[in-house]
């Protein structure tokens, strides 16, 4: 081959090469990925939700694309961000672990796939028209959140039954809230506690909320989940620890945080279970035959608060935990 051939033939490769990638790229199936919170706070549950599309068979950047869409706390985005998913045609939308994105994403499309993870009955919901033959668009994996509260604020009593005058923090910007502080009133009220109800829907509103939880002379705090308060875990577990108010979580990475006890879905195992969902999807499978999946949950301790806090752990409560953090 002459000289002036090869230079030719070799410009022409460094010219396919590129188009060849793009090409397979454009040919990807697309993940559209639509969360409450924002990217920061949200790298814990990309690891296992990619990890779930890995089990399935698809990695990020190889053979699927994944378009990300942060409400950054803000609520009132996410119909506009859904719609975008949309209009972005993506070939399914996955929530690993929001009920408002799931609501709004499902308000935006009756025809794109939605695989969710969500906090409450999604029958209740209308996102599904039963557990075991979704019907519709949508399927997932539901947390039971609001069904283990009972559970948790009888753990909070169990670990501090001097406690009675409960402090409740709750998001007023979330649509679900006067329920779920109802709910919460009534497993209360079973088992002899008062609940008193603190607002606070940003940074500075927590630090007010704390100001005048002392104020009121509350015993123990116990916090509503939201996708916000989840973004300042670190800022409420330092200022729990601060003024020795023994606090009840609703996920794990609270407890992580510093936070004293956790009770509810393990979170990693559900947003795997999105992700494997999210594969079998794009397989071919449809979410109108996929039956929505409970998951595990978990009771996390963290000693080292307990310790601080001069809470004495009884042998049977540890022996139930699932995690005792040091």
């Amino acid at each position: 081959m002459k000289r002036r051939e090869f230079i030719t033939l070799l410009g022409g490769a460094a010219v396919a090469w590129p188009l060849a990638a793009r090409a397979q790229q454009a040919t990807m199936p697309v993940i559209g990925v639509l969360d409450t919170g924002g990217v920061d706070s949200n790298t814990g549950f990309l690891r296992p939700f990619r990890q779930g599309l890995g089990e399935a068979g698809y990695f990020e950047g190889q053979n699927v694309a994944i378009e990300y869409r942060w409400a950054e706390g803000q609520y009132d985005r996410l119909p506009q961000l859904a719609a975008d998913l949309v209009q972005r045609k993506v070939s399914v939308i996955a929530i690993p672990s929001s009920t408002p994105a799931t609501v709004a994403a499902k308000k935006a499309t009756t025809t794109i796939p939605i695989v969710f993870g969500v906090a409450e009955d999604p029958v209740r919901l209308g996102l599904v028209t039963s557990l075991g033959r979704p019907g519709g668009n949508a399927t997932g994996i539901n947390f039971l959140v609001r069904e283990l509260d009972k559970k948790r604020l009888g753990l909070l009593h169990e670990l501090v039954p001097t406690a009675s005058r409960i402090a409740l923090l709750a998001n007023p910007t979330d649509l679900r809230v006067t329920s779920y502080i109802e709910e919460v009133e009534a497993a209360a009220r079973a088992i002899g506690l008062q609940i008193h109800v603190f607002n606070a829907s940003a940074t500075d509103d927590i630090d007010v909320a704390f100001t005048a939880i002392l104020r009121e002379r509350m015993h123990a705090l116990f916090t509503i989940p939201d996708a916000y308060f989840g973004t300042r875990r670190v800022q409420l577990a330092i200022l729990a620890a601060r003024h020795a108010l023994p606090t009840a979580y609703p996920l794990r990475y609270y407890v992580e945080a510093g936070g004293l006890m956790s009770y509810g879905t393990s979170l990693a195992d559900a947003q795997r279970h999105v992700g494997i969902y999210t594969g079998r999807v794009l397989k071919g499978e449809k979410p109108a035959d996929l039956p929505v999946q409970p998951t595990k949950f978990e009771l996390v301790i963290n000693r080292s608060t307990a310790k601080a806090l001069g809470l004495e752990l009884s042998p049977t409560l540890l022996a139930r935990a699932d995690e005792v953090i040091e």
